[in-house]
């Protein structure tokens, strides 16, 4: 077995290169002494060998071995195509 690989949900923010995209994956996190809701984001660099994912696309990503230097995600599935 491979083990446990992270899985995310994020939003595509760019696919201007060639089997790969942007994904921007968000999580809101309460501020320890204000109390107060933050939005932390973080972009990857994703594996999309068949060229589906289009800006706007939400996807389920997932961790996988290094493809090349800043890739290391890949897509599972298109979860909701952009309106």
């Amino acid at each position: 077995m491979r083990g446990h690989r992270k899985i995310r949900i994020g939003k595509v923010i760019s696919d201007k290169m060639q089997k790969s995209c942007v994904v921007e994956v968000s999580r809101r996190v309460l501020h320890a002494v204000y109390k107060k809701y933050l939005t932390r984001r973080v972009k990857y660099k994703v594996h999309d060998p068949k060229n589906e994912c289009k800006i706007g696309d939400t996807v389920r990503i997932m961790e996988t071995s290094p493809i090349s230097r800043t890739k290391h995600w890949k897509v599972m599935k298109i979860i909701e195509k952009a309106g």
